[in-house]
C-alpha cells in the first residue's frame, strides 16, 4: 500500500460531490502519522490533513505549532503516502511564513512534493491581534487569502479555515473550494479545552451558520464544513448538521489526539485488570 498517485482539483471535488449525493458527511481528518493516516482511510476519509502541528498532538501536547511549519509539513508527507491507498492529502500552509515571500514559490513546494491541495494552517486567524499588528508587514489574514486565490488560479485544490462572516466572504471571492468555520480549540481529552470555557452548541452552530451564509452569498457553489469548539465526538455532529447548513467536518484533535488518549488508556487499564492465576513455577517450590 502506497499512494501512487496524486489527485487534481476537479477529481478531488468530483469525490467530494459523490459524498454529499450519497448523504454521508465529508470527514477530513488530521493525519500527522503513518499510523493515524493509515486507520483513517480504512475508517472512511475522505481526506487526510497533514498539519504541522500534528507532531505536537503526537508528543502527548495541546495543539502548539513547533518548529518551522511549512518545512515540518513537507516532511511529514512521505511517512503519510507511503501507508495510504487512494484518499487525497491536504498540506497545511502558513501563508504568512516570511521565508516564503514568494506564495506561487511556496504552492509549489506543496503541490511537487505531492500534496494534492492546500489548506490555511497554520493559520494567523486564530491571533487576531497578531493578525492586525503583522496587516501593514503584509502577512496578516489577508495573505491567506491571497495564497488562496493564487492556489486557485493555478488550479490546485483549496481549504480554508475562517473565523468570521468577513473571512468568509473574503474567502469565497477568492474561489476558495471548501470552507471550514471553526469555532475555537476542540474540546476534550487530557490536554484540550473544557466544554466551560468552550461556546455552547447554540453559539456554535449560530457562528458556523453565519459565515456559512456569507460564504454562500458571494458563492453558492462552495462546499462548506465546519471544525472545533464543542465539536469533538460523532455524537456531537449530529448537532451539527441538525443546525447548520454544514455538510461536513474536519477533526485534527478529535481525530488524531482524543480517540488514540482513550484507546490507549483503555487497552492498558484492561490488561492491568487480568488477574494473574496461572500455574505457580513448580521449581521454585522445590
Amino acid at each position: 500500500m502506497a499512494l501512487e498517485r496524486t489527485f487534481t482539483r476537479t477529481e478531488v471535488l468530483e469525490r467530494l460531490r459523490k459524498t454529499i449525493a450519497s448523504g454521508s458527511p465529508i470527514i477530513g481528518c488530521g493525519a500527522s502519522s503513518g499510523i493515524i493516516a493509515k486507520s483513517a482511510e480504512v475508517g472512511g476519509a475522505d481526506l487526510l490533513i497533514v498539519y504541522s502541528t500534528g507532531r505536537s498532538r503526537m508528543m502527548g501536547l495541546p495543539t502548539t505549532s513547533i518548529g518551522h511549519a511549512n518545512l515540518v509539513t513537507l516532511d511529514m508527507f512521505d511517512e503519510v503516502a507511503n501507508v495510504v491507498n487512494d484518499t487525497p492529502i491536504i498540506g497545511g500552509a502558513e501563508g504568512v511564513d516570511p521565508t516564503f515571500m514568494s506564495l506561487k514559490r511556496l504552492i509549489n513546494a506543496f503541490r511537487d512534493k505531492g500534496f494534492c491541495g492546500l489548506i490555511n494552517f497554520p493559520t494567523i486567524g486564530l491571533m487576531p491581534e497578531r493578525g492586525k499588528m503583522r496587516e501593514d508587514a503584509g502577512l496578516g489574514f489577508p495573505r491567506e487569502v491571497e495564497m488562496v486565490k493564487l492556489a486557485r488560479e493555478m488550479d490546485f485544490f483549496t481549504m480554508a479555515y475562517v473565523f468570521d462572516p468577513d473571512q468568509s466572504r473574503a474567502m469565497s471571492a477568492a474561489g476558495v473550494d471548501v470552507l471550514v468555520p471553526h469555532v475555537g480549540w476542540t474540546v476534550g481529552g487530557m490536554v484540550g479545552r473544557s466544554r466551560e470555557t468552550a461556546p455552547s452548541f447554540d453559539r456554535a452552530a449560530e457562528a458556523v451558520q453565519t459565515m456559512i451564509d456569507a460564504c454562500h452569498a458571494e458563492n453558492p457553489d462552495v462546499i462548506c464544513l465546519a471544525h472545533g469548539g464543542p465539536y469533538a465526538a460523532p455524537e456531537d455532529t449530529v448537532r451539527l448538521y441538525e443546525d447548520t447548513g454544514a455538510v461536513g467536518f474536519v477533526g485534527a484533535s478529535s481525530i488524531e489526539r482524543i480517540p488514540v488518549e482513550r484507546a490507549v488508556r483503555d487497552a492498558v487499564a484492561s490488561f492491568k485488570a487480568i488477574p494473574v492465576k496461572g500455574k505457580k513455577d513448580e521449581r521454585r517450590q522445590a
